[in-house]
């Protein structure tokens, strides 16, 4: 069985690394498999990217040449939005050429190709939602923070927007063949009810991720490593654009913290330090990125709680780093959040941006008499439902039911 992982990035962001999670999961299990991507970062053979110095200079203009036309709808929401216009592209004949029995796509934007291209992928297709794009009128996620919402505002839509949705329409009547993957519950809701791809086949499956790799690490040399003090309660935080994309929630941290003791430090990583920072009441220590799995396994070693504030999200990877190294976590109960944190037993589970409340849920992490059974509660939580292992084989077995419909996933 031959698969092939389609994302615009192999390694940089969420939904790449994601992906390349499960391509190495896939490797693993013994399955043939082979990432495909616009842009490489990484040094790994499996992993095909532009083969020519033309192709390389085109991938990183390709972005923001996809995006050029939006430049005249000057009044549109900041909401990351993407057309999927840009033509020549070489991916599907790539595609083609490698001749995979099922393409699994990821995050296909940022110009990596049309959206009509799709009809021309010769084989069976799946397709991870790693956000709301592929069944909206172009957002990633819907403007107004609608969590109730599926990403199709009932408001007249501008003329970008219409154009996207109508040319995915037709694109989609037209692939009788796929499969598309729900990476939280909450998201694969929101697909299954959308008009774009409500009648395609859904199934509700997780990322995977590497337990061993992933793994509780001294807490006390964790602290040494990194500089950050021993006698404090230490919350951390932490996404690209950690403190500059008000999705990510740094303002409602913001708020939460003033509700708390000054006993308490914040940590944060994925940013350097604002220009204009928030007055915490706190120490604050500004890591910088950390992209690489060690580094990201001591810091969430060092921590006691992980604070995710996210307006937003789908089946957060900051989330299930921080579980299956042993530290519980906190965020509101929005979007894939549920999926992992358990209230009250991996974490906490706050109301929908009710910062008193995520206070609430920092303290009763912080404070937990049953601290160490929480711990491990979140690490069995990983074990149990998302290590790679057990992942991968539930990704083998949906492959397997696409090429032949006689058996089950």
């Amino acid at each position: 069985m031959k698969i092939l992982i389609v994302n615009t990035l192999d390694v940089q962001g969420g939904a790449a690394r994601a992906a390349y999670r499960l391509h190495q999961a896939l490797l693993a299990e013994s399955v043939d498999s082979a990432m495909l991507v616009q842009s490489k970062s990484s040094d790994d053979y499996t992993v095909i990217g532009p083969n020519t110095k033309i192709k390389k200079t085109l991938s990183k203009l390709r972005p923001s040449l996809d995006s050029l036309p939006l430049f005249r709808y000057k009044n549109r929401s900041k909401t990351l939005f993407s057309l999927n216009w840009l033509p020549f592209s070489d991916v599907v004949d790539r595609i083609n050429d490698i001749n995979p029995d099922v393409v699994h796509l990821h995050w296909v934007n940022a110009g990596m190709m049309r959206t009509e291209d799709l009809i021309r992928i010769k084989a069976p297709i799946v397709w991870s939602l790693h956000d709301m794009w592929p069944f909206t009128d172009g957002y990633h996620y819907d403007p107004k923070f609608d969590i109730n919402d599926y990403g199709l505002s009932s408001e007249p839509r501008l003329h970008h927007q219409a154009k996207v949705f109508s040319r995915k329409n037709k694109a989609y009547r037209k692939i009788k063949n796929i499969t598309v993957v729900g990476l939280s519950k909450w998201l694969h809701d929101c697909s299954k009810n959308s008009s774009l791809l409500g009648d395609k086949v859904h199934v509700n499956l997780p990322n995977p991720i590497d337990t061993k790799a992933y793994s509780p690490f001294n807490k006390g040399h964790a602290r040494d490593l990194f500089n950050l003090p021993s006698n404090k309660k230490l919350v951390l935080f932490g996404a690209m654009g950690a403190t500059s994309d008000p999705r990510k929630g740094f303002k409602e941290l913001a708020d939460s913290l003033s509700l708390l003791n000054t006993h308490v430090e914040l940590v944060v990583f994925g940013s350097r330090k604002p220009e204009r920072p928030p007055n915490f009441k706190q120490k604050v220590h500004y890591l910088g990125e950390l992209n690489d799995d060690v580094s990201l396994r001591i810091l969430y070693s060092a921590a006691d709680v992980m604070v995710v504030p996210s307006l937003q999200e789908n089946l957060s990877n900051a989330i299930m780093e921080s579980l299956s190294c042993a530290t519980p976590a906190v965020g509101f109960d929005i979007g894939g959040n549920g999926d992992l944190i358990e209230h009250q037993k991996t974490g906490y589970l706050a109301k929908p941006f009710d910062t008193a409340d995520l206070a609430k849920g920092i303290e009763w992490v912080l404070n937990a008499k049953n601290y160490e059974e929480v711990c491990q509660n979140a690490r069995d939580k990983v074990l149990c439902e998302f290590d790679s292992q057990v992942v991968a084989k539930k990704y083998i077995g949906l492959y397997k039911s696409i090429l032949d419909p006689g058996k089950k996933a």
